[in-house]
């Protein structure tokens, strides 16, 4: 079910609008919600629900936070299932309206530093982590979002010929904490939308013309199947359902798995142990064996040195577009 959907619509505003919210301390978790947590495909596990919740009231207690919504995400389920769907792993939980959602998001893809270091993530499951810079990959812990930025990315062609924009809004997660550089690292979610195949066309009556009257033109895809940059990718309208959600009402967002989380489940698989105390989706730890965190004080040199030894060529402008 996508969040865009009118029932969840009237929910939110609903509960926007009659100034419901969590209280100042967490209450018992109550029994509509408590079916909701759980290993199972439309559940959130219990470390991540609880981590999340704590989250969301502590910072309601430090009057940081008034929305009654809040969000979580599980960086070590699926995105990618074997047969073709989308694994759900982003939640969106409103107590008060008695409201609890699933739905999918894409993870950091990482990078392949050939011949010094891999670090890259498939589709289907995340093995690497960390919150270094560059490093485009997913980092857990505590943040809170609600700003926004719309930035102008192209035009495409629609499939009955007519000429549209792609404005794509960037929802910035600030961090504390592990993830207290979210900010440098640019990080954030917004919609899995974006153009191939750039060239420059003429449009000099557009608003986006560049001083030469050209402006950028693409073939617009959707990867809400793929992986992104560091930041959660969402679906279009999922991405625009989230984002209304938090206009001037910022929440709370937690992913988990933390460092902690990972050391301990890659100590646990390097030495046969059990995982008593630790968690992770059974599925994808199947997949990768064991997960890596990437200290950003290893990382981030490595990275340095790599870009030095391997200088990025001077941006190109694109090509102009051959006319059809």
């Amino acid at each position: 079910m996508h969040l865009a959907s009118p029932i969840f619509t009237a929910v939110v505003v609903l509960c926007a609008s009659s100034g419901l919210f969590a209280g100042s301390a967490p209450s018992p978790i109550p029994a509509w919600l408590k079916e909701h947590v759980g290993e199972g495909e439309d559940q959130i596990a219990g470390p991540v629900f609880e981590r999340a919740r704590a989250l969301y009231f502590r910072k309601t207690a430090e009057g940081e936070i008034r929305n009654p919504c809040y969000f979580a995400m599980d960086a070590t389920r699926p995105h990618a299932l074997s047969d073709g769907r989308l694994g759900k792993r982003f939640y969106i939980i409103c107590e008060a309206a008695r409201s609890f959602h699933a739905i999918p998001a894409g993870h950091g893809g990482g990078r392949d530093l050939q011949g010094v270091a891999d670090f890259s993530n498939g589709r289907r499951c995340a093995r690497n982590f960390s919150n270094a810079i560059d490093s485009k990959l997913t980092a857990g812990g505590d943040y809170i979002t609600g700003d926004e930025k719309t930035s102008f990315k192209g035009y495409y062609r629609s499939v009955a010929g007519r000429d549209m924009i792609l404005e794509r809004t960037f929802l910035a997660f600030h961090g504390e904490g592990e993830t207290a550089n979210a900010r440098l690292r640019e990080i954030g979610g917004h919609a899995a939308l974006a153009l191939k195949k750039v060239c420059l066309r003429k449009k000099p009556d557009s608003f986006y013309a560049n001083g030469d009257g050209f402006v950028q033109y693409g073939e617009l895809i959707n990867y809400a199947d793929g992986r992104s940059d560091g930041c959660t990718s969402w679906s279009p309208a999922d991405a625009q359902a989230i984002i209304a959600m938090v206009k001037h009402a910022p929440t709370t967002l937690y992913i988990y798995p933390e460092a902690a989380d990972i050391e301990a489940v890659a100590r646990a698989a390097t030495a046969r142990q059990s995982r008593d105390g630790t968690y992770w989706s059974a599925y994808c730890l199947d997949q990768i064996q064991s997960p890596r965190f990437w200290e950003r004080e290893a990382l981030e040199p490595l990275l340095a040195q790599y870009e030095k030894d391997h200088p990025s060529a001077p941006p190109q402008p694109p090509p102009i577009c051959k006319e059809p």
